[in-house]
């Protein structure tokens, strides 16, 4: 039996189109691995992409394949795009432009937080002071969000090869070998399954929408010791399936509309 859509996804799993069937849907597949292959060929890819969808959201919710068997596949849904197929939401422009209206409450607010908990955030926040950037802010931000939530950021970002290797979901910065924490990591990407999904991202603060994203197009849950931070996420970033949060994130979303 299909699970039923939990996260406002519009297109959870639609119906193939009229004359068509499981059948033709491969036929499709298989020939849109061929266009994949070919070079300057975004139009007929994102066509093909678009025909074959209902076949690829039915075997993610019914077959629920391991990802090493998406990534053997071939096919580029790991993208902004299919997310937006099933949630008809733009991710990542949404994402960022929700973050960076939100930020200067956000950090209004962490700086009230007190305790141990306080302190951290304090600790995270001033890497902005050492290294300032648009993507150093959004990134402290986010981590600092993590702590204000009781939640541990370095469940989240994972900047060592040795944890890499443990991960289950999560986002990996490898840094510099020269350089120390507070600069930019020389590759940024997402790791699900343990098995890295995305690589070369251009910045670290990209990689959290990606990898929410994600969430959706694979019909994963969210991870029990993120789940405030992933909830914020979707209903006051993304706006999805908002009507309902659960006390800690009203809370929250209450105060930055103060």
């Amino acid at each position: 039996m299909v699970k039923k859509a939990r996260r406002a996804e519009v297109n959870f799993c639609p119906d193939y189109p009229a004359g068509e069937n499981k059948e033709s849907q491969e036929e499709d597949r298989v020939a849109l691995l061929t266009e994949i292959q070919k070079r300057n060929n975004d139009e007929q890819i994102k066509t093909k992409m678009e025909k074959t969808f209902p076949l690829r959201r039915q075997e993610i919710l019914q077959d629920m394949p391991f990802i090493a068997d998406f990534k053997a596949d071939g096919l580029p849904f790991f993208k902004p795009r299919e997310f937006r197929r099933i949630t008809t939401t733009p991710l990542t422009s949404k994402f960022i432009s929700k973050l960076d209206e939100y930020a200067p409450k956000l950090v209004k607010i962490f700086k009230k937080k007190g305790g141990k908990h306080g302190r951290k955030i304090t600790e995270i926040m001033a890497v902005i002071d050492e290294r300032d950037s648009i993507d150093t802010r959004r990134c402290c931000t986010l981590k600092a969000l993590s702590v204000y939530l009781n939640e541990d950021p370095s469940n989240l970002i994972k900047e060592y090869v040795q944890q890499m290797a443990k991960t289950v979901i999560g986002i990996y910065a490898i840094l510099h070998e020269a350089d120390d924490e507070n600069n930019d990591p020389e590759e940024v990407g997402v790791i699900i399954e343990g098995v890295t999904v995305l690589r070369d991202l251009r910045e670290l603060s990209i990689a959290f929408p990606l990898l929410f994203g994600l969430m959706y197009v694979l019909n994963l849950n969210y991870p029990p010791d993120l789940k405030y931070t992933f909830e914020f996420f979707q209903k006051v970033l993304m706006e999805l399936d908002n009507k309902k949060m659960s006390n800690k994130i009203q809370v929250l979303k209450n105060k930055l509309l103060e």
